[in-house]
């Protein structure tokens, strides 16, 4: 029998589970933005133009570019298992061991990102080597250097990767788009990458040259045959984004040794990079077919294809911009040089810079504000001298 007012037995428990799995919801769709930010904006963007333009499935798979996605796929998938058995660590770690002082210390962090880029591409190369960085300066008590070291291996991490196809993700997408040749591409690359060498070299001398004592070996060793598998599925990787290999071959050989030997490897993958390349193809795709969109991009491409490439980076980010405005120029020269230069600058210019943010307010979260100072003035200054000397030369 229910007392007249009172509410069932249980009515007010289910509300509660109701308000505690909306809490819930809540808190993971906040984590979910605040950690795929690029991602989201992809998203909106992507469906916002298609609301416009209203393309059908079949336009809006046209748009994709099933190469890039399918060699950013196999070169991620096999440096997520490199990651695993601990081969960059490890390589890493005797690499520091040798250094001897701070400054040599916090170098070889800095140019290991560097070099690292290059092969496993800029996002990879920061998540891998990050943490690395971290551990240095934790263990030697040397946490002041923190903002400083990792601004420099994010900055590493873009200007190093711009000297490769797949050091970039937007590399990667122009390389196959224009059908760049290998040769041409280091050549475009070159200066650009040798100037950003001796800056970041430059750079490096502001840390204190002072000893530094190490022991961030495990005595660890790297399994010697899943090794050695991993290392020939890399250059498998490197062979099908020089079109040495057909990628559908490539990605099949990948995924097929991924599932067998280690599949962890496979959900590691960074699937948000993945679909945020996917979202913008497709708001490019749709920008393209907005007449006066078209005509405005076409005439500021022709303008100046580097500057306003570079200059576009510092609001929507490198790997859109990369993807919207090869859609307006065939000046791809000055629009790889744009891309790449552009990745510097703004906490947005490259998505690589908000893993970097993200990785530090995670160990710094009251010394944000002072880590976005020093950000702004190492990336603007790389960004100011990098351009000036292309606009020059």
């Amino acid at each position: 029998m229910r007392i007249a007012g009172r509410p069932p037995v249980g009515h007010g428990h289910r509300r509660n589970s109701v308000l505690v799995g909306a809490a819930h919801v809540g808190r993971f769709v906040s984590d979910f933005i605040k950690k795929n930010t690029v991602l989201c904006i992809a998203f909106v963007a992507a469906l916002v133009t298609s609301v416009i333009v209203k393309p059908d499935a079949s336009e809006c798979v046209s748009y994709i570019d099933f190469k890039t996605i399918s060699c950013l796929f196999a070169t991620l998938a096999v440096v997520c298992a490199l990651k695993n058995i601990g081969f960059f660590t490890k390589v890493s770690h005797v690499i520091i061991e040798k250094t001897g002082n701070l400054r040599l210390g916090a170098a070889a962090v800095i140019f290991i990102t560097y070099f690292g880029s290059m092969l496993i591409a800029n996002d990879m190369a920061l998540l891998t080597f990050l943490p690395l960085g971290y551990i240095v300066l934790k263990e030697t008590h040397n946490e002041k250097y923190m903002a400083f070291v990792f601004v420099m291996q994010n900055i590493a991490a873009n200007l190093g990767g711009m000297l490769t196809p797949f050091g970039n993700p937007q590399n990667l997408y122009l390389y196959s788009k224009f059908n760049i040749s290998t040769g041409e591409f280091f050549l475009i690359m070159l200066r650009p990458f040798v100037i950003a060498t001796v800056l970041i070299g430059v750079c490096c001398l502001l840390v204190k040259s002072e000893p530094m004592k190490l022991d961030v070996n495990d005595g660890k060793k790297l399994p010697g045959k899943r090794t050695a598998i991993y290392i020939v599925l890399f250059v498998l990787s490197i062979a099908i984004v020089f079109r040495v290999v057909h990628y559908v071959l490539g990605l099949a050989v990948i995924l097929a040794a991924m599932l067998f030997l280690d599949r962890s490897a496979l959900k590691k993958v960074d699937y948000p990079l993945l679909l945020t390349f996917v979202c913008f193809f497709i708001f490019a795709g749709n920008m393209s077919r907005i007449g006066v969109v078209n005509d405005v991009m076409s005439w500021l491409m022709e303008k100046n294809t580097l500057l306003f490439s570079a200059l576009s980076c510092q609001v929507i980010s490198n790997v859109p911009s990369a993807v919207l405005l090869s859609q307006f120029t065939g000046n791809y020269a000055e629009l790889l040089l744009g891309v790449n230069i552009g990745g510097a600058g703004t906490l947005i210019a490259s998505l690589a810079s908000l893993i970097t943010f993200r990785e530090y307010s995670s160990h710094n979260p009251q010394k944000v504000k002072s880590y976005i100072g020093i950000f702004s003035a190492l990336n603007f200054g790389f960004l100011f001298l990098l351009l000036a000397v292309e606009m020059i030369f």
